[in-house]
């Protein structure tokens, strides 16, 4: 793999913030440490996309993200590893800027993490092209609805999904005809700091509350986790440990929340800087989350790049099910739970033997979404 030379397609610059950051640069390190020649590249598109968190802003000006983005790969020991492309004035910045064009006029395989990056021409001689679906029942929607969606799909020459009972042909989610293969979060295990956490803390999770608007298809509607949520509304009245969310989204009901006894607090400290978002997971005792409801209803078997972080530091997870448990093995260190009952179940038996699920916890970071593993699997699929 040493003479193999990829492209990573991703967002950061645009969207600086702590734990989507860490979603893309696991993909750099682990290649890397695969001994790949990898070059991580970010385009504006056509659009004003670039958010600022000190202004709670989007806009053309991609300032805040460059500078995010300088600190955080000089911190992961990629300083040169990466460019940005700014199609509003048509410069590439960076510190790869000035060889990105070249790097990728020789580049062996593209990886478009989330499908968030557009098409170009220095990118369209590249032989393996991969779309990588992060986000199954909604990206083949829009394949199914959106004309221009879907060109960008096909102009891929490989197509991977974090829905992997949609690759096995077990999901329920509508069929785009798209040859989906089967992928998952890699995670570089090295970056992530391990130990029995504090068991007087309390479960917490950075979350969206409305991401955008849900979709409908084919008489089916495809949620957001805000409505996920009403099934576990009432759990921290009877939960034995404290519900913590870092709570995103203007129009999230936190006086509901708080006066149903969940702890509500400010994402944006929690992911100002990659460091400040591993602090926050190694302070909690695990995480408990719901998930879409668009994933649960199309049963596509995705797993939050999120969860597999609070894995990775020791920290048991219970979370919703997406068909996920036909995939991990779950009741030590991740427990899956469908209703509020079997949520209640699951924080009891966490707590219970709370060691126990620590080291669990890390061993099935270490199975299923160890970085060298996940992107071998990957590479030996192109």
């Amino acid at each position: 793999m040493s003479a193999t030379r990829i492209v990573v397609l991703g967002y950061i610059v645009r969207g600086p913030l702590g734990g989507l950051a860490w979603h893309h640069l696991q993909y750099c390190i682990g290649l890397a440490n695969l001994g790949c020649d990898v070059l991580f590249l970010e385009d504006s598109d056509d659009y004003p996309s670039c958010y600022d968190p000190c202004r709670h802003s989007v806009s053309e000006n991609p300032s805040y993200g460059l500078h995010f983005a300088n600190e955080t790969f000089s911190a992961i020991g990629l300083d040169e590893a990466w460019a940005y492309h700014d199609h509003h004035t048509g410069r590439w910045l960076g510190p790869a800027a000035r060889s990105a064009p070249e790097f990728c006029a020789n580049a062996d395989i593209m990886l478009n993490v989330s499908g968030v990056n557009p098409a170009r021409p220095w990118l369209g001689d590249i032989p393996v092209r991969v779309f990588i679906d992060t986000d199954p029942v909604f990206t083949q929607i829009r394949s199914l609805t959106e004309p221009d969606f879907r060109a960008l799909i096909d102009w891929h020459t490989a197509h991977f999904t974090f829905g992997e009972l949609v690759a096995a042909g077990r999901s329920r989610v509508p069929d785009d005809g798209i040859a989906w293969k089967a992928t998952r979060q890699p995670v570089a295990l090295d970056c992530w700091q391990y130990g029995v956490g504090p068991d007087h803390a309390p479960f917490t999770t950075v979350m969206q509350w409305q991401s955008y608007r849900g979709r409908a298809f084919a008489g089916v509607t495809y949620g957001m986790k805000s409505e996920s949520f009403g099934n576990v509304m009432d759990l921290p009245q009877s939960s034995p440990v404290g519900l913590e969310i870092a709570l995103g989204g203007e129009e999230a009901p936190r006086d509901r929340l708080r006066a149903h006894g969940w702890r509500i607090t400010d994402p944006l400290s929690v992911t100002r800087t990659i460091d400040s978002y591993q602090q926050y997971l190694r302070d909690s005792m695990g995480e408990f989350s719901v998930a879409k409801e668009g994933y649960v209803t199309g049963r596509s078997g995705w797993f939050s790049e999120r969860s597999a972080a609070y894995l990775a530091s020791g920290r048991p997870v219970v979370t919703q099910d997406t068909g996920f448990g036909e995939l991990f093995e779950v009741g030590r260190g991740l427990l899956a739970y469908r209703t509020a009952e079997e949520a209640l179940d699951a924080l009891v038996n966490v707590a219970g033997d709370y060691t126990k699920h620590c080291v669990a916890a890390r061993e099935v970071a270490r199975s299923h979404f160890n970085a060298d593993i996940v992107l071998e699997n990957l590479l030996s699929e192109l």
